[in-house]
């Protein structure tokens, strides 16, 4: 069974309805009980960091969470803010994370000059670039694939290791992240056609 957490920051019924359509054993939850038995966890999320942080210790979340992805090592995938939350910290509310990759969330620092081609959040679609190809979470996908993003931070990291893949918003900046169990997206794939469908498969099948 997977899990969708539910801490309140979420497009979680989108998610849900992709799972569903590949026909996945998956619930919306909020409850310790439920999350406790999951077979692979799912955190997605549009919000503020901040918030969401406070959400997930306010729900009784923190400890649970880090005993199923550091102890259990059960498949976890963070979906925009949800990848944002492994973080150590953000500069968005100035909080720490859950600090599961050796990262940060910081905001976009476009150049004066390009402002009025490059706005923030980046609201659309972009490609990536693999960095780690024999991936599973990208198993069947063309490398050409665009993806769906809407954000105004990303990730930021000197650690080569956890970098599944980068794209290019006025400068290149991490866009998804494999470590172990743990896998991360910057974009939507529930939003990104059949590339994110076969992105939700290949997790699915891990």
């Amino acid at each position: 069974m997977i899990v969708i957490v539910d801490y309140g920051m979420g497009n979680l019924r989108s998610v849900y309805n992709k799972l569903k359509r590949i026909e996945c054993d998956a619930k919306i939850s909020s409850d310790p009980e439920v999350i406790s038995k999951a077979e692979k966890i799912i955190l997605p999320g549009v919000g503020h960091f901040k918030n969401a942080m406070e959400k997930i210790k306010e729900y009784g979340l923190f400890e649970l969470l880090n005993q199923k992805v550091l102890k259990d090592k059960i498949p976890v995938l963070g979906i925009c803010l949800g990848v944002q939350l492994f973080t150590k910290k953000s500069e968005e509310g100035d909080v720490e994370g859950l600090g599961w990759i050796d990262a940060e969330t910081v905001r976009f620092s476009i150049p004066e000059h390009q402002k009025i081609r490059l706005k923030v959040p980046s609201v659309g679609w972009n490609s990536v670039s693999l960095v780690k190809t024999d991936s599973l979470l990208f198993k069947g996908i063309d490398p050409q694939e665009l993806f769906y993003f809407v954000h105004s931070y990303h990730l930021k990291s000197t650690n080569s290791s956890i970098v599944l893949g980068t794209s290019n918003y006025s400068y290149e900046f991490i866009s998804c992240i494999e470590k172990d169990n743990i896998f991360g997206t910057q974009f939507h794939p529930e939003k990104s056609q059949d590339q994110g469908m076969q992105l939700f498969k290949n997790f699915v099948k891990m």
